[in-house]
């Protein structure tokens, strides 16, 4: 069986049912609320974990819930030699009521099936992708602050965990899904951050892999992540990798520009940019607000000429985790495009804050985003 055929039989097959065998060391109410009040990014981590197995012969099979701990790999593990894995993030929301939510899970998984497509894995079905979800804050609910701006990550990921050295597609992969409570990104309240241009790097190619959430992309951006650093700026943005003039995205998020108070640009999606769930909401929002949106090349020579003129009067990043960061000023190697002295811009600021208002339930979902997680009827 092909594994194209695997993945359309699995997508044909009933859904999966989960078993859960609680943990045995989950910690106290004490310990648990110790780690919520200074939670951090990506630092704690929940009790528990979620599992399924997949083999080219079985499909998707064994769906568990069980104690959060170590994966058993073999040193020849595919996905240690031949980087043949994709992830996925997103978060889980309390109301003021108690109630928790998630925001358009269903784009993730559908990104998490491209991205499976592009690096040969196998592609979980969207409501096992949502199920498996609902199952971890089934059993972890109670690690979900509730604090302003707080939340619980959630990490689905797959692997190739065959043990062959062979460079083939695995026939044996695991999906996983880990939690991390997550503070409030900005601890000072949000501030317009300085960013570098990666000149001598780039992000991903023509055909690559730029388009698929994947930790090799990842992995290309962490070295000019730290000249970024180096240079005493939070993030690194990155040109298209063929012609080194128009722009990407950065190294974890997407890229807008505000041109006066009514049009909101950002980079076409080319196959080398991500597309983000939080940027194409916020498209949307723009959408709503009255906007015209563009999805077209945007270059470097028209940030600096844009800014220079005052056609562009804002810029802004988006991703899960910071949601909107407003960009004070693009730095590179005899390149400064922007003050960085600026203070936030208003439609970002606004943008912003219609969105995490929708997340947090503080405003209206109009679009039917919000995905109930600990509803009783979620739990299988």
């Amino acid at each position: 069986m092909s594994q194209t055929i695997a993945a359309t039989a699995a997508t044909e097959r009933a859904p999966l049912t989960f078993t859960v065998t609680p943990s045995t060391h989950a910690r106290s109410a004490a310990e648990r609320e110790a780690i919520l009040a200074d939670p951090g990014f990506g630092k704690n981590f929940t009790d528990h974990m979620v599992t399924i197995d997949w083999t080219l012969d079985e499909g998707w099979h064994d769906a568990r819930v069980t104690a959060y701990g170590p994966l058993m790999l073999d040193p020849a593990s595919s996905v240690l030699h031949y980087a043949q894995e994709i992830f996925e993030g997103l978060k889980a929301y309390r109301h003021a009521d108690g109630s928790i939510w998630t925001f358009r899970p269903e784009k993730n998984a559908e990104r998490m099936q491209r991205s499976a497509r592009r690096l040969a894995l196998p592609e979980l079905p969207a409501r096992d992708f949502i199920e498996s979800i609902k199952q971890i804050v089934a059993v972890d609910g109670d690690w979900v602050p509730s604090a302003p701006e707080t939340s619980l990550y959630l990490r689905p990921f797959m692997i190739a965990n065959e043990t062959f050295l062979g460079v083939r597609a695995a026939h044996k992969v695991g999906y996983y899904v880990i939690a991390s409570p997550a503070g409030a990104y900005f601890h000072g309240g949000v501030a317009p951050v300085k960013i570098w241009l990666a000149a001598d790097y780039s992000r991903a190619g023509r055909g690559g892999t730029g388009a698929a959430k994947c930790g090799g992309n990842y992995a290309a951006s962490l070295l000019p992540q730290m000249e970024a650093n180096e240079n005493g700026c939070a993030q690194v943005l990155f040109l298209d990798g063929e012609t080194g003039t128009r722009i990407d995205e950065l190294g974890g998020m997407n890229v807008f520009f505000v041109h006066g108070t009514d049009t909101l640009v950002t980079p076409r999606l080319t196959g080398s940019i991500l597309e983000g769930v939080t940027r194409d909401s916020i498209m949307q929002l723009a959408r709503d607000r009255g906007m015209t949106v563009e999805e077209r090349e945007v270059t470097l020579d028209e940030w600096r000429d844009g800014v220079a003129s005052g056609a562009i009067t804002e810029v802004f990043a988006c991703g899960t985790a910071a949601v909107v960061t407003p960009i004070a000023q693009l730095k590179g190697k005899d390149l400064e495009i922007g003050d960085a002295d600026a203070p936030a811009g208003e439609i970002t600021m606004a943008i912003r804050q219609e969105l995490t208002d929708i997340q947090y339930g503080r405003r209206p979902d109009r679009h039917g985003w919000l995905t109930r997680l600990d509803a009783p009827e979620s739990r299988a």
